[in-house]
This record gives C-alpha cells, structure tokens and sequence, in this order.
C-alpha cells in the first residue's frame, strides 16, 4: 500500500511538474532572451535584473521542491551581490553587469530550455503512466471504442488498433500493466526530473573552486580584522583600567596611608577617609563589573545567547521583545560574536532610528544560527553609512558569517545575521 501511494503522490507530482516545467520554463525564458537583446536598447538594462531575478526564484522553487519531494539537493551556484550597491542608474547598471558576469545565470538558461523539453517529458512521463493511462485503456474497454471506431475514428491505445471489443480488452490489460509499471518507476521517473535538473542548476567543480577560493580570501581578511580588533581591545580594556579602576584603587591606597597616620591624631578627619575610601572601591568595583561585562557578560558564559540578550533587551530604554527558539548552545566564540553583533543592531535601532520598539528573533535551523533586529521607525539604514553595522559585518565574517539588512524608506529596518554552527 506504501508503494502504491507514493506511486500515486508520484503522479500528482508529476502533473505538476509537467505544467510547471512547460508554462513557466517558456515564459521565463522568452521574457530572458528578449530583455537581454532589448539592452542595446536601453530598456534591457532596467528589464533584465528584475527577470534574472525571478529566474532565480523560480530555479529556488525548484531546488526546495527536489529537496521535499525526492530528497534531491540543489546547492545554490549564485554569486552574492555585493552589499551596498548604488541606486539609480548606474546602480540598476552594476546590477545588471554583475548577474550577466555570473556563470550560474547563463546555466539557469540552459536549465530553462531542458526543462521544458526533456524535463517536461520526464515529468509527463509519471501521471501519463499512472493514473490516466491506465484509467483511457478500462473506459475504452468499457465500450466507448465502439462509437468512436464507428465514427470513424482509428483509435490506438499505445501499440494496439482498438476496432473491436477484443483488441478494447487488449487495450484494458496492457491498462493495467501500465499501471503495474507506474508503481515500480512513478517515484523514480520524478528523482530522474530534479537529477536533471541539478546537472544544471548545481554549481560546477569550477564554480566551487571559485567559491571556495573567495570564502578563502574572505576568511583571511575577517581573521585580519579580527586579529586587529583583539589588539584595539587589548588596548581599550588597558585603557579603561589604567585611566578608571586603577586610578581609583590607587587613590584608595594613598587614602588609607593618610589614615594609618591620622587614626590617633585625628580620628574624626581618618572616619572620612575611610567613608571616601569606601566609596571608591565600590566605584571601582563598579567599573570592574562594567569592563568584565564588556569582555564578556557572565550571563552568557552561565545561561547562554538566548538569556543574556534577554537580560541585555531589559536594560534597553524601550520595549524590546526577544523571541528566542535554541534547543542548545553553540560554541563559545560564537556565541560571543552575536551577542555583540545584537548588542550594536540595538544600539543602531536606539541610536539613529528613534525607535519605540523593538523585536530580537533567535532561532537555529539547517546548521545556521538565524538573528533578526527589527525596529518600528524610520528606515534609511545602510552597511558602510557609518552606522556601525560594517563592523559587526566583519565580526561575523569572522565565522564565516553573513549580515544583510532591508531598510526602505519610511521603515521598518530589518538587521538579519546568519553564523553557520553547530548547538550542542
């Protein structure tokens, strides 16, 4: 009964993909060719990301649709656009170059031309067998051969002349093996749809070298800045205890000597020093409390990335609401990182937005840790525009991270970061 329903799921699956592979593959690609020749016109420069992209959503729906139906995976072969591209013109223009420069662009064009022929006969192939197929050869056997052989009409059921209610029951039994053959290779005839399909749309062994060779050249320059940024805080937390703590505790020394020598002479003067000394040192444990929390706040190290940004949103001046899914704790360093990254995309929100609220989600799925900082208010953010975001970019590049922010006009801004992980 297993086999028989997947067998079926098969079919509809295969339905589907028949109408979706012919509709969508040719409307895309013509709609592709067109605008790219429209570009020694002009209009193609504006035409081609917007299609490109759909191309590539429509090659996405594909990828998820091989992963769900028949645990096929599609690596995506796309070059990432780099952050911070300009508007107008000339930014629609670098768009346009930097996708028509992507290899993967050019096979996702092979693609649409092998998915509406091949991949549609593929496709076509699992209903076509099961069940309609099958469903034609008993309805003619049923009788209906007779009104259309007198019609006129020389009807043929595969290889079979159906002229009389014999040859209709030929017709009815090579039905049923046809039906017999669906539920042996319906599920396979749908792999074999996406195994073409990944022979275009996954990165070639070039591409991948190319990737991995930028992700190599990236990781050099986040463990640069990383080494550098270790040395600037080596340097402020030097800074803070020489120019705060130190200073005070030995300023509390030199109060204590003065009482060693007035407590006889003048006990009343030694009482309020030793009230100031008091003071200071609570001040300096202060500040030393302050400083261990910037190296690193001991709610993280005792609760995990889930509690200490909870206990960091309830020292926020507005209503700030963290939503928090981690069924484990990653690794140290990371968890460091994005605490850091979620402490600067809530001082940006408070600092540059003037916002009123703000939501935090963390959640971890298909080996990344997912954050998201979303404020209420006025938009316009952007990597590079001084807001402090290119920093934290470089913090998770460190971990071969990803931050991406969507800030239009008029709000609300988006900070998205992703950190490839492990939760133990």
């Amino acid at each position: 009964m297993t086999r028989l329903k997947n067998a079926l799921t098969a079919g509809a699956q295969g339905l589907y993909l028949t109408i979706f592979s012919l509709v969508g593959s040719i409307v895309l690609f013509v709609f592709s060719v067109l605008s790219i020749a429209f570009m020694l016109l002009g209009i193609g420069l504006f035409t081609t990301p917007v299609v490109l992209t759909a191309v590539r959503k429509y090659a996405d729906a594909q990828r998820a649709r091989a992963a769900a139906w028949s645990g096929v995976d599609i690596p995506v072969p796309y070059r990432p656009l780099p952050a911070g591209l300009r508007g107008g013109v000339a930014g629609q223009v670098e768009r346009c170059t930097l996708m028509l420069k992507d290899p993967a662009t050019w096979r996702d064009l092979q693609w649409l031309l092998v998915n509406m022929t091949a991949g549609t006969v593929v496709a076509i192939l699992a209903p076509a067998l099961l069940p309609l197929y099958t469903v034609y050869g008993l309805v003619l056997a049923l009788g209906v051969w007779k009104p259309i052989h007198e019609a006129g009409g020389g009807e043929w059921y595969a290889f079979i002349h159906v002229t009389s209610q014999s040859t209709a029951n030929q017709a009815a039994a090579l039905g049923v093996a046809f039906f017999a053959l669906g539920v042996l290779v319906n599920t396979s005839l749908v792999r074999t749809h996406f195994l073409l399909a990944r022979a275009f749309l996954a990165p070639t062994p070039a591409m991948r070298e190319r990737e991995l060779a930028r992700r190599v050249d990236r990781l050099t320059e986040t463990r640069h800045d990383a080494v550098d940024n270790s040395a600037a805080e080596l340097r402020r937390i030097e800074r803070d205890l020489h120019d705060g703590a130190q200073a005070r505790l030995v300023a509390m020394g030199m109060d204590l000597g003065t009482i060693e020598a007035l407590i006889e002479t003048d006990p009343a003067k030694a009482k309020a020093l030793l009230a100031k000394a008091r003071q200071d040192s609570g001040e300096a444990l202060t500040e030393l409390r302050d400083l261990v929390r910037g190296i690193h706040p001991p709610v993280l190290a005792e609760r995990g990335l889930g509690d200490a940004v909870k206990a960091l949103a309830l020292r926020l001046p507005v209503a700030t609401e963290v939503d928090v899914e981690l069924p484990g704790r990653a690794e140290a360093p990371v968890e460091s990182a994005a605490y850091f990254a979620v402490s600067e995309a809530l001082t940006n929100a408070i600092k540059h937005s003037g916002a009123d609220r703000v939501w935090v989600d963390l959640h971890h799925g298909d080996g990344m840790l997912r954050i998201a900082v979303t404020d209420n208010v006025k938009g316009g953010a952007a990597l590079g525009a001084g807001s402090g975001l290119s920093g934290v970019e470089r913090r998770l590049g460190t971990f071969d991270g990803v931050l991406a922010v969507s800030s239009p006009a008029g709000g609300p801004t988006m900070v998205t970061m992703e950190i490839p992980c492990a939760l133990s």
